[in-house]
């Protein structure tokens, strides 16, 4: 059935490309931050713990909201490893198998990643302004305050 709801088609399939991208780096960062709770060591083992899980438990919750906003405008998610690793801008850190970096370290990649995952936001944001799709800014608008405070957050821990 043809969706009509106020938004060019080509319009709401640069926004989806634009929030597939964001998802991919959204569910990269997820990843990466829940594994960082399970392996986390160190002097700020608990502090680091308890915030990573409520990093990431957001974070978990935040990604359906981005996949079925695709989905309203009339497009699948991804929703595989090998698209989100296409499409995400989050590379993987350099490192021998089995290695886990040490806690300095893994602060220091999730500020790198809720950084990029706002770079990400902004971009979609502004094609979904420019189309007059408010749900899509709104959503953007609340990803943008959770990343842009967890990124300040673990920034404070290595200041």
């Amino acid at each position: 059935m043809k969706i009509d709801i106020g938004i060019k088609s080509a319009d709401r399939k640069a926004i989806a490309d634009g929030l597939s991208h964001f998802l991919a780096d959204a569910y990269t960062l997820y990843l990466k931050t829940h594994s960082f709770h399970w392996n986390v060591t160190g002097p700020m083992f608990n502090s680091l713990h308890v915030m990573f899980e409520t990093q990431y438990t957001e974070q978990w919750a935040a990604l359906d909201e981005i996949a079925e906003r695709i989905r309203a405008i009339g497009f699948p998610a991804p929703g595989s490893y090998g698209e989100f690793v296409k499409l995400t801008s989050i590379a993987e850190e350099p490192g021998r198998e089995g290695e886990v970096p040490d806690w300095k370290e893994m602060v220091r990649q999730l500020v790198a990643g809720n950084e990029a995952v706002c770079r990400t936001a902004r971009k979609v944001l502004a094609t979904a302004s420019q189309a007059g799709d408010e749900p899509t800014v709104d959503l953007l608008t609340q990803r943008l305050q959770a990343h842009e405070k967890a990124a300040w957050m673990l920034r404070s821990l290595l200041e």
